[in-house]
Order: C-alpha cells, then sequence, then structure tokens
C-alpha cells in the first residue's frame, strides 16, 4: 500500500467511495449522492484551502480508500484546529489502511503547525473510536440524536487530539 496525494485522476473513485457511504454507513450523515462535480467542487476548495487529500492505493494503483482534513467551525479562533475525516472501501477494511492514513493525517497537521484534531463519529462505530483511541485520540463528548439517516436517529461521538504542546496560540 502506498500513501500519496489525490489528483484529479482520483476523482472518480472518491466519488464511488462517498457514495458508497451515502447509502450504506451511518458515517456520512447525508442520504444525497454527489455528483463527480460536486467531487471536483470539494476537491479543489479543500486544495485551494491548503489541507490535504490523500489516496492509499494498492500494488495495481487502485483506490482502497482517503483521507483528508480541513476546517472546523469555520472562525478564525479555531484556525490551529482541524476535523478529519478517513474513508475505505470494504475491500481495505480491516488490513491497516484506515491506520496508515489517520497517521499521515496526523504527522500532516503536527508538520502544519496546527494544535488540535478533532474526530466526529457516528456513536455507533466502534471500530473507527476504537482506531482513533490507538491513535491517541480521547473521548471529548457525545452530541445524542444529533442527526438522522434512513429514519432512525444518530448520535454523534467527539474525540480529539492535541498536536502538540504548546502553552499558548
Amino acid at each position: 500500500m502506498i500513501i500519496r496525494d489525490a489528483t484529479e485522476a482520483d476523482l472518480p473513485a472518491l466519488l464511488e467511495l462517498h457514495n458508497f457511504a451515502v447509502h450504506n454507513l451511518d458515517a456520512t450523515w447525508t442520504e444525497v449522492e454527489e455528483t463527480l462535480e460536486d467531487r471536483r467542487k470539494w476537491f479543489k476548495g479543500r486544495k485551494a484551502e491548503g489541507f490535504p487529500i490523500v489516496v492509499a492505493v494498492d500494488a495495481a494503483g487502485e483506490v482502497l480508500g482517503y483521507g483528508s482534513y480541513g476546517t472546523f467551525r469555520g472562525r478564525d479562533g479555531y484556525r490551529d484546529t482541524v476535523e478529519h475525516s478517513v474513508y475505505l472501501f470494504p475491500r481495505a477494511q480491516g488490513q491497516g489502511t484506515g491506520k496508515a492514513l489517520l497517521s499521515w493525517l496526523i504527522a500532516h497537521a503536527r508538520q502544519a503547525g496546527r494544535h488540535v484534531m478533532i474526530a466526529a463519529i457516528d456513536s455507533s462505530n466502534a471500530i473507527s473510536i476504537a482506531m482513533h483511541e490507538k491513535a491517541g485520540f480521547v473521548s471529548w463528548g457525545a452530541l445524542p440524536q444529533v442527526g438522522q439517516k434512513h429514519g432512525k436517529w444518530l448520535s454523534l461521538a467527539l474525540l480529539g487530539l492535541v498536536l502538540d504542546d504548546r502553552e499558548r496560540p
């Protein structure tokens, strides 16, 4: 497995994975599929803001999953805090792909001078929560029944990782 910067050539795979999550997972709290143009707009927006989008690929160059981080809450006071996402195709689960993508994002955020990384995870996703805890994230709270999808309420687990030991910004 190789982790590399995503390119526009990866957009069809990123779209496929996103729309898979829309239909099959509670990780993405929407029931609306995106189009290739939607993904392109997201991609260009993240890149324009200087945020990473990386893909994990197998030996044949097939995308196994992706990771990214971006703005948390959009206010200037949160500028050193980021929220991240990691998504995997089912064939890549349980093979260390998610852990590798998360490790890459953490290292990148540290090098970029970020102070905190937030994980907002569907509270029923025990596998993702455990992966984050193994990476050093700790539970910072829960928001019960704040979302909905496929006719059920969804609750949000919030986990955080302090990336450096600065006493002041």
